[in-house]
Protein backbone atom coordinates (compact mmCIF):
# COMPACT_ATOMS: atom_id res chain seq x y z
CA UNK A 1 0.00 0.00 0.00
CA UNK A 2 1.30 3.41 -0.93
CA UNK A 3 1.69 6.11 1.72
CA UNK A 4 2.01 9.86 1.51
CA UNK A 5 5.48 11.36 1.25
CA UNK A 6 4.28 13.97 3.76
CA UNK A 7 4.58 12.54 7.29
CA UNK A 8 1.34 12.14 9.22
CA UNK A 9 2.13 14.88 11.74
CA UNK A 10 2.72 17.36 8.88
CA UNK A 11 -0.47 16.71 6.96
CA UNK A 12 -3.32 19.22 7.06
CA UNK A 13 -6.47 20.02 5.05
CA UNK A 14 -5.44 21.19 1.60
CA UNK A 15 -6.41 24.65 0.47
CA UNK A 16 -4.38 24.20 -2.72
CA UNK A 17 -5.03 21.21 -4.99
CA UNK A 18 -2.50 18.43 -5.35
CA UNK A 19 -1.07 17.66 -8.78
CA UNK A 20 -1.83 13.93 -8.51
CA UNK A 21 -3.35 12.86 -11.88
CA UNK A 22 -6.14 10.89 -10.17
CA UNK A 23 -6.83 9.28 -6.78
CA UNK A 24 -5.99 5.83 -8.15
CA UNK A 25 -2.67 6.80 -9.75
CA UNK A 26 0.03 4.13 -9.40
CA UNK A 27 3.71 5.00 -10.00
CA UNK A 28 5.58 2.74 -12.40
CA UNK A 29 8.27 1.94 -9.81
CA UNK A 30 8.64 2.44 -6.04
CA UNK A 31 10.31 5.44 -4.43
CA UNK A 32 10.74 6.49 -0.83
CA UNK A 33 11.11 9.58 1.35
CA UNK A 34 12.96 10.23 4.60
CA UNK A 35 11.01 10.25 7.84
CA UNK A 36 12.59 12.69 10.29
CA UNK A 37 11.97 12.53 14.05
CA UNK A 38 9.12 14.83 15.01
CA UNK A 39 11.48 16.95 17.13
CA UNK A 40 13.44 17.94 14.00
CA UNK A 41 11.70 20.97 12.55
CA UNK A 42 14.61 22.64 10.73
CA UNK A 43 17.66 21.24 8.94
CA UNK A 44 20.94 22.75 7.83
CA UNK A 45 22.86 21.99 4.66
CA UNK A 46 26.10 23.91 4.20
CA UNK A 47 28.53 24.00 1.29
CA UNK A 48 31.89 25.12 2.71
CA UNK A 49 34.75 25.24 0.27
CA UNK A 50 37.79 26.69 -1.42
CA UNK A 51 38.32 27.76 -5.01
CA UNK A 52 41.70 27.32 -6.71
CA UNK A 53 43.03 28.32 -10.10
CA UNK A 54 43.35 24.64 -11.00
CA UNK A 55 43.37 21.19 -9.44
CA UNK A 56 47.17 21.24 -9.31
CA UNK A 57 47.04 24.40 -7.18
CA UNK A 58 44.96 22.45 -4.65
CA UNK A 59 47.17 19.35 -4.78
CA UNK A 60 48.79 20.03 -1.41
CA UNK A 61 45.38 19.66 0.24
CA UNK A 62 45.94 22.63 2.52
CA UNK A 63 42.51 24.22 2.13
CA UNK A 64 40.74 20.91 2.64
CA UNK A 65 42.92 20.11 5.67
CA UNK A 66 42.06 23.48 7.20
CA UNK A 67 38.32 22.93 6.87
CA UNK A 68 38.63 19.34 8.11
CA UNK A 69 40.05 20.62 11.40
CA UNK A 70 36.81 22.52 12.05
CA UNK A 71 34.46 19.83 10.74
CA UNK A 72 36.02 17.17 12.98
CA UNK A 73 36.78 19.40 15.98
CA UNK A 74 36.38 17.65 19.33
CA UNK A 75 35.79 21.05 20.91
CA UNK A 76 32.32 21.11 19.38
CA UNK A 77 29.41 19.40 21.07
CA UNK A 78 27.37 19.61 17.86
CA UNK A 79 29.58 18.43 14.96
CA UNK A 80 27.95 17.78 11.58
CA UNK A 81 25.63 14.80 11.57
CA UNK A 82 27.24 13.95 8.25
CA UNK A 83 29.67 15.50 5.79
CA UNK A 84 31.54 14.47 2.68
CA UNK A 85 33.98 16.05 0.26
CA UNK A 86 33.04 17.07 -3.26
CA UNK A 87 34.77 18.78 -6.15
CA UNK A 88 34.01 20.43 -9.47
CA UNK A 89 35.99 22.26 -12.13
CA UNK A 90 33.75 25.07 -13.30
CA UNK A 91 33.28 26.45 -16.79
CA UNK A 92 35.96 29.08 -16.17
CA UNK A 93 38.54 26.45 -15.27
CA UNK A 94 38.58 27.06 -11.52
CA UNK A 95 38.85 24.00 -9.30
CA UNK A 96 36.47 23.97 -6.34
CA UNK A 97 36.77 21.60 -3.39
CA UNK A 98 33.95 21.72 -0.86
CA UNK A 99 32.54 19.92 2.15
CA UNK A 100 28.82 19.27 2.03
CA UNK A 101 27.71 19.15 5.67
CA UNK A 102 24.41 18.65 7.50
CA UNK A 103 23.09 19.49 10.96
CA UNK A 104 19.68 18.71 12.54
CA UNK A 105 19.04 22.34 13.55
CA UNK A 106 20.27 25.88 13.02
CA UNK A 107 21.15 26.03 16.72
CA UNK A 108 23.41 22.98 16.32
CA UNK A 109 25.12 24.54 13.29
CA UNK A 110 25.70 27.85 15.06
CA UNK A 111 27.05 26.11 18.15
CA UNK A 112 29.46 24.12 15.99
CA UNK A 113 30.65 27.30 14.24
CA UNK A 114 31.38 28.93 17.62
CA UNK A 115 32.84 25.98 19.50
CA UNK A 116 35.04 24.65 16.70
CA UNK A 117 36.52 28.08 16.01
CA UNK A 118 35.20 28.09 12.45
CA UNK A 119 33.23 31.32 12.85
CA UNK A 120 36.19 33.28 14.23
CA UNK A 121 38.51 31.86 11.56
CA UNK A 122 36.03 32.57 8.77
CA UNK A 123 35.50 36.18 9.84
CA UNK A 124 39.27 36.75 9.99
CA UNK A 125 40.06 35.32 6.55
CA UNK A 126 42.73 37.28 4.70
CA UNK A 127 41.39 39.02 1.57
CA UNK A 128 44.84 38.46 0.04
CA UNK A 129 44.56 34.69 0.38
CA UNK A 130 45.95 32.92 -2.73
CA UNK A 131 42.69 31.00 -3.13
CA UNK A 132 39.03 31.86 -2.79
CA UNK A 133 36.62 30.71 -0.09
CA UNK A 134 32.86 30.26 -0.11
CA UNK A 135 30.15 29.45 2.40
CA UNK A 136 26.63 28.68 1.23
CA UNK A 137 24.30 27.66 4.06
CA UNK A 138 20.63 26.72 3.92
CA UNK A 139 18.28 26.46 6.89
CA UNK A 140 15.02 24.94 5.60
CA UNK A 141 12.21 24.13 7.96
CA UNK A 142 11.00 20.59 7.35
CA UNK A 143 7.73 21.87 5.86
CA UNK A 144 9.85 23.40 3.06
CA UNK A 145 11.94 20.30 2.38
CA UNK A 146 11.31 17.06 0.51
CA UNK A 147 13.31 14.00 -0.47
CA UNK A 148 12.95 11.12 -2.89
CA UNK A 149 15.04 7.92 -3.17
CA UNK A 150 14.66 5.00 -5.53
CA UNK A 151 15.69 2.61 -2.74
CA UNK A 152 14.78 2.44 0.92
CA UNK A 153 18.29 1.37 1.96
CA UNK A 154 20.44 4.25 0.70
CA UNK A 155 21.76 6.89 3.05
CA UNK A 156 22.59 10.19 1.40
CA UNK A 157 22.86 13.68 2.85
CA UNK A 158 19.96 14.52 5.11
CA UNK A 159 19.00 10.84 5.36
CA UNK A 160 21.75 10.49 7.96
CA UNK A 161 19.49 12.50 10.28
CA UNK A 162 16.36 10.55 9.42
CA UNK A 163 14.54 8.19 11.73
CA UNK A 164 13.71 5.79 8.92
CA UNK A 165 12.58 5.62 5.32
CA UNK A 166 8.90 5.73 4.46
CA UNK A 167 7.03 2.96 2.75
CA UNK A 168 6.71 3.45 -1.02
CA UNK A 169 5.14 6.87 -1.62
CA UNK A 170 2.30 7.78 -3.97
CA UNK A 171 3.56 11.29 -4.86
CA UNK A 172 6.08 10.51 -7.56
CA UNK A 173 6.23 9.61 -11.22
CA UNK A 174 4.09 12.49 -12.46
CA UNK A 175 4.70 16.15 -13.23
CA UNK A 176 4.07 18.17 -10.09
CA UNK A 177 4.90 15.37 -7.66
CA UNK A 178 7.92 17.27 -6.36
CA UNK A 179 5.65 20.09 -5.21
CA UNK A 180 3.15 17.61 -3.74
CA UNK A 181 5.90 16.15 -1.51
CA UNK A 182 6.53 19.55 0.14
CA UNK A 183 4.32 19.86 3.20
CA UNK A 184 3.85 23.62 2.90
CA UNK A 185 2.44 23.22 -0.63
CA UNK A 186 -0.78 22.00 0.96
CA UNK A 187 -1.60 25.63 1.80
CA UNK A 188 1.01 27.78 0.02
CA UNK A 189 1.77 28.37 -3.67
CA UNK A 190 5.51 28.84 -2.93
CA UNK A 191 5.79 31.61 -5.50
CA UNK A 192 9.18 33.26 -5.85
CA UNK A 193 10.41 36.33 -7.70
CA UNK A 194 11.36 35.85 -11.33
CA UNK A 195 14.88 37.06 -12.00
CA UNK A 196 15.43 39.75 -14.61
CA UNK A 197 18.40 39.64 -17.01
CA UNK A 198 20.40 42.32 -15.21
CA UNK A 199 20.43 40.21 -12.04
CA UNK A 200 22.32 37.45 -13.80
CA UNK A 201 25.00 39.89 -14.94
CA UNK A 202 25.31 41.96 -11.76
CA UNK A 203 23.76 40.34 -8.70
CA UNK A 204 22.72 42.39 -5.67
CA UNK A 205 25.45 42.14 -3.08
CA UNK A 206 27.08 43.76 -0.09
CA UNK A 207 30.86 44.04 0.05
CA UNK A 208 32.44 44.19 3.50
CA UNK A 209 35.59 46.23 4.27
CA UNK A 210 37.61 43.00 4.01
CA UNK A 211 36.37 42.33 0.48
CA UNK A 212 33.93 39.61 1.47
CA UNK A 213 30.81 39.49 -0.72
CA UNK A 214 27.48 38.75 0.97
CA UNK A 215 24.64 37.89 -1.43
CA UNK A 216 21.18 38.35 0.10
CA UNK A 217 18.57 35.61 0.02
CA UNK A 218 15.65 35.47 -2.38
CA UNK A 219 11.98 34.85 -1.71
CA UNK A 220 11.22 31.13 -2.13
CA UNK A 221 14.52 30.26 -3.76
CA UNK A 222 14.35 26.62 -4.90
CA UNK A 223 17.42 24.46 -4.28
CA UNK A 224 17.77 20.93 -5.61
CA UNK A 225 20.53 18.41 -4.97
CA UNK A 226 20.04 15.43 -7.25
CA UNK A 227 22.47 12.52 -6.95
CA UNK A 228 23.59 9.35 -8.70
CA UNK A 229 25.49 6.36 -7.28
CA UNK A 230 26.63 3.55 -9.58
CA UNK A 231 29.30 2.08 -7.30
CA UNK A 232 27.47 -1.21 -6.70
CA UNK A 233 26.05 -1.73 -10.17
CA UNK A 234 26.85 -4.84 -12.19
CA UNK A 235 29.43 -4.54 -14.94
CA UNK A 236 26.63 -4.62 -17.52
CA UNK A 237 24.66 -1.86 -15.81
CA UNK A 238 27.75 0.23 -15.12
CA UNK A 239 28.68 0.17 -18.80
CA UNK A 240 25.11 1.01 -19.80
CA UNK A 241 24.95 3.91 -17.34
CA UNK A 242 28.29 5.43 -18.37
CA UNK A 243 27.56 5.01 -22.08
CA UNK A 244 23.96 6.22 -22.14
CA UNK A 245 22.68 7.99 -19.01
CA UNK A 246 25.74 9.81 -17.70
CA UNK A 247 26.46 11.75 -20.93
CA UNK A 248 22.83 12.88 -21.15
CA UNK A 249 22.84 13.92 -17.49
CA UNK A 250 26.10 15.83 -17.97
CA UNK A 251 24.63 17.68 -20.95
CA UNK A 252 21.62 18.73 -18.88
CA UNK A 253 23.79 19.98 -16.01
CA UNK A 254 26.02 21.90 -18.43
CA UNK A 255 22.97 23.57 -19.95
CA UNK A 256 21.83 24.79 -16.53
CA UNK A 257 25.37 25.92 -15.74
CA UNK A 258 25.97 27.81 -18.97
CA UNK A 259 22.46 28.90 -20.00
CA UNK A 260 20.47 28.74 -16.80
CA UNK A 261 19.14 32.27 -17.23
CA UNK A 262 16.90 30.89 -19.99
CA UNK A 263 14.97 28.80 -17.46
CA UNK A 264 15.33 30.73 -14.19
CA UNK A 265 18.37 28.82 -12.90
CA UNK A 266 20.93 31.03 -11.14
CA UNK A 267 23.54 28.35 -10.65
CA UNK A 268 24.29 24.70 -11.34
CA UNK A 269 27.33 22.67 -10.38
CA UNK A 270 27.68 19.01 -11.36
CA UNK A 271 29.87 17.77 -8.52
CA UNK A 272 31.78 14.57 -7.87
CA UNK A 273 31.98 13.02 -4.44
CA UNK A 274 35.68 12.51 -3.69
CA UNK A 275 37.71 10.25 -1.45
CA UNK A 276 38.12 11.56 2.10
CA UNK A 277 41.90 11.06 2.05
CA UNK A 278 42.93 11.70 -1.54
CA UNK A 279 40.28 14.23 -2.64
CA UNK A 280 40.02 12.30 -5.91
CA UNK A 281 36.83 10.80 -7.40
CA UNK A 282 38.41 7.53 -8.57
CA UNK A 283 36.51 4.55 -7.18
CA UNK A 284 33.77 6.66 -5.61
CA UNK A 285 31.37 6.63 -8.58
CA UNK A 286 28.97 9.19 -7.13
CA UNK A 287 27.91 12.54 -8.50
CA UNK A 288 25.22 15.12 -7.86
CA UNK A 289 23.89 18.27 -9.41
CA UNK A 290 23.40 21.24 -7.10
CA UNK A 291 21.18 23.89 -8.68
CA UNK A 292 19.45 27.07 -7.52
CA UNK A 293 16.27 28.28 -9.26
CA UNK A 294 14.43 31.57 -8.79
CA UNK A 295 11.31 29.61 -7.78
CA UNK A 296 9.93 26.09 -7.74
CA UNK A 297 7.77 26.77 -10.80
CA UNK A 298 10.89 27.42 -12.88
CA UNK A 299 12.44 24.14 -11.78
CA UNK A 300 9.18 22.33 -12.55
CA UNK A 301 8.97 23.91 -15.99
CA UNK A 302 12.53 22.91 -16.88
CA UNK A 303 11.79 19.36 -15.75
CA UNK A 304 8.54 19.10 -17.68
CA UNK A 305 9.31 21.00 -20.88
CA UNK A 306 13.00 21.48 -21.61
CA UNK A 307 14.68 19.06 -24.03
CA UNK A 308 17.72 18.62 -21.78
CA UNK A 309 15.63 17.29 -18.90
CA UNK A 310 13.21 15.34 -21.06
CA UNK A 311 16.23 13.52 -22.47
CA UNK A 312 17.25 12.57 -18.92
CA UNK A 313 13.71 11.57 -17.97
CA UNK A 314 13.03 9.49 -21.06
CA UNK A 315 16.55 8.09 -21.02
CA UNK A 316 16.07 6.67 -17.54
CA UNK A 317 12.92 4.78 -18.55
CA UNK A 318 14.74 3.32 -21.56
CA UNK A 319 17.68 2.47 -19.31
CA UNK A 320 15.39 0.68 -16.84
CA UNK A 321 13.61 -1.16 -19.65
CA UNK A 322 16.90 -2.50 -21.03
CA UNK A 323 17.64 -3.87 -17.56
CA UNK A 324 14.19 -5.38 -17.18
CA UNK A 325 13.55 -2.82 -14.41
CA UNK A 326 16.24 -4.57 -12.35
CA UNK A 327 18.06 -1.29 -11.65
CA UNK A 328 20.80 -1.16 -9.03
CA UNK A 329 21.79 2.42 -9.83
CA UNK A 330 20.84 4.53 -6.81
CA UNK A 331 19.35 7.96 -7.43
CA UNK A 332 17.92 10.51 -5.04
CA UNK A 333 17.17 14.16 -4.59
CA UNK A 334 16.64 16.75 -1.89
CA UNK A 335 14.57 19.85 -2.67
CA UNK A 336 14.06 22.90 -0.48
CA UNK A 337 12.13 26.12 -1.02
CA UNK A 338 13.63 28.83 1.15
CA UNK A 339 12.69 32.13 2.70
CA UNK A 340 15.34 34.88 2.39
CA UNK A 341 16.48 34.46 6.01
CA UNK A 342 16.98 30.73 5.40
CA UNK A 343 19.83 31.41 2.97
CA UNK A 344 23.38 32.64 3.59
CA UNK A 345 25.98 33.26 0.87
CA UNK A 346 29.42 34.53 1.87
CA UNK A 347 32.22 34.63 -0.70
CA UNK A 348 35.84 35.79 -0.44
CA UNK A 349 38.29 36.06 -3.33
CA UNK A 350 36.27 33.67 -5.46
CA UNK A 351 34.54 33.83 -8.82
CA UNK A 352 31.56 31.56 -8.39
CA UNK A 353 28.29 30.78 -10.02
CA UNK A 354 26.46 31.20 -6.75
CA UNK A 355 22.96 32.59 -6.24
CA UNK A 356 22.37 35.38 -8.76
CA UNK A 357 25.35 34.15 -10.76
CA UNK A 358 28.95 35.28 -10.71
CA UNK A 359 30.81 37.60 -8.39
CA UNK A 360 33.80 39.42 -9.86
CA UNK A 361 37.07 37.65 -9.05
CA UNK A 362 39.41 39.32 -6.60
CA UNK A 363 43.00 38.21 -6.53
CA UNK A 364 42.70 35.02 -8.55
Amino acid sequence: MLVSSIADHMQCPRTRPAQLPNPDFQPQYPSFSIRFPENISQLVMAVIGAQHKSASDAADGASRATLTIFLTSRASTTPPSFFEWTSVTDNKGFYNIAALAYWPSKTAYESWAEESGFKAWWQALDPDSPNGWFLEAFFPTTDRFETLFNTDTAREGSAHMGQCMSEAVKEHGYWGSMRDRISLSQTDGLEGVKAVPDEYRSPPQDVTPTGRVIIPGRKNLAVIRSGQDWLDTTLEERSLYLDTMHPVLTKGMEFLRDHGEEVGCYSCRFMEVVDLKTAKPEGIDRTFGLAYFDELASLEKWCKEHPTHLAIFKGFFQYAKKLGNNVTLRVFHEVMVLQPEQQYFDILNAELYSVLVSVAARGL
